[in-house]
């Protein structure tokens, strides 16, 4: 088994917290599972530029702001992944599958409804942590407004 496996991973999300998800090609690697949208950093580049790229190659659209936000070590039975998550803060272009690959926006709490790579879980817990955390303060916010 070779070395590990590094990718940028972009959270890109719409303003009411959906997500951007897109579903991997049957024939790569956990092909036909849903994905964040991202790619393998190559030796000469940084991880936001190599963000930068695999967005604008897979989605067309040019990101103007991203910020590190989690790292996932991962080991599958054939390699080893290094997730490097970074949260799209802002963007150029509106996103769509330049390689043909279905893609969606959905909201943290459904995103149990996607088969994802084990590799994502950590990645798909802490955004349903993050949305719970939002709606809480919302909601605590609407009921002392009523008292």
């Amino acid at each position: 088994m070779s070395g590990t496996v590094h990718v940028a991973v972009g959270i890109v999300a719409d303003p009411v917290g959906a997500v951007l998800i897109t579903r991997r090609p049957d024939h790569a690697h956990q092909g036909g599972l849903w994905e964040f949208p991202g790619g393998k950093v190559e030796a000469t580049e940084s991880v936001e530029a190599a963000l930068q790229r695999e967005l604008h190659e897979e989605l067309g659209i040019t990101v103007q702001a991203a910020e590190p936000w989690l790292q996932v070590h991962h080991a599958y039975p054939d390699k080893t992944v290094l997730l490097e998550v970074w949260r799209v803060i802002a963007w150029d272009g509106e996103p769509h599958g330049r390689e043909g690959q279905p893609l969606r926006w959905a909201s943290p709490a459904r995103l149990a409804d996607f088969a994802f790579p084990a590799a994502d879980k950590p990645i798909i817990a802490r955004l349903r942590q993050e949305h719970d955390q939002i709606a809480q303060q919302a909601s605590s916010k609407g009921t002392s407004a009523v008292l």
